[in-house]
């Protein structure tokens, strides 16, 4: 439906989304790992780091030798690993794209909790309305969904660019395309959907997201932010809420613009 590309949001808070460079070098690099060491090793970490709901649950029992981890920890893992290089890129794409101004709103550590946070949400979900599933479920799009959430709820307004149905460029407010996104990932839940996504997993993300963002954002954080909506931190600049007290205004200084920018899963 809409991929996208690049947001016009600038930073406020942070100079760097280190936490957001880290998740996605971290998520290749798990992706990279697998994919050399062999299948029989890609099939390994899968059913011992997926979140499995009928060994979680205790329905069932994991083979001796895939058992690497507690059972609980599958909540957290089994978001770095990824089926394919279109599973990741298109995950890791959302997370460059919106992750950062999430971050920024959030400030680092909190981030970091939330993003988590939302894979656990994503888990706990999908194991809620599949508990005695034996299918793994792999990939950061519980997160990520989360991450799409917290973007829409803080800054609908923000101009982003997207590719429309894989091909056609648009600047348009973000709350179209992730509106348009959230209603898809609910519908495709409801109706069943593809078997090979776990659409359930999406919305709780979704449902984990929009609630902690409100909680985790930093202290007069707006919500619904218009476009630029307030001053960029400069490099080198700690950012202060005081007047102005000089008498000649300071040179004009260029704000940066940080890089950023399928559907996960």
């Amino acid at each position: 439906m809409f991929i996208p590309l690049y947001d016009t949001n600038k930073l406020r808070h942070i100079r760097l989304q280190y936490v957001t460079i880290g998740l996605i070098a971290l998520n290749t690099l798990i992706y990279l790992a697998t994919v050399l060491a062999g299948e029989n090793f890609a099939n390994a970490a899968v059913l011992g780091l997926g979140f499995i709901p009928s060994v979680v649950h205790d329905k069932v029992e994991l083979a001796p030798q895939f058992v690497v981890i507690p059972e609980s920890l599958s909540y957290v893992t089994y978001s770095f690993l990824h089926a394919d290089i279109f599973h990741l890129g298109g995950n890791m794409l959302f997370l460059w794209v919106f992750g950062d101004n999430v971050e920024d709103a959030l400030g680092h550590i909190r981030y970091l909790i939330f993003y988590l946070l939302c894979a656990i949400g994503g888990a706990f979900f999908q194991g809620l309305v599949a508990w005695d599933s034996q299918v793994p479920l792999i990939g950061a799009s519980g997160a990520i969904a989360g991450v799409v959430a917290a973007y829409l709820i803080l800054y609908p307004r923000v101009k982003v660019w997207v590719l429309a149905f894989a091909r056609i460029p648009l600047r348009i407010p973000a709350f179209i395309p992730l509106i348009l996104w959230i209603i898809f990932q609910i519908v495709m839940f409801a109706a069943g959907g593809e078997d090979q996504v776990s659409w359930a997993c999406h919305v709780g993300g979704i449902i984990a997201g929009a609630v902690l963002v409100l909680i985790l954002r930093r202290r007069g954080v707006p919500l619904l932010a218009a476009a630029d909506e307030g001053p960029a931190l400069v490099p080198g600049q700690t950012p202060v809420s005081a007047e102005p007290v000089a008498s000649e205004p300071p040179a004009a200084q260029p704000a940066p613009r940080w890089g950023r920018a399928s559907a996960p899963d």
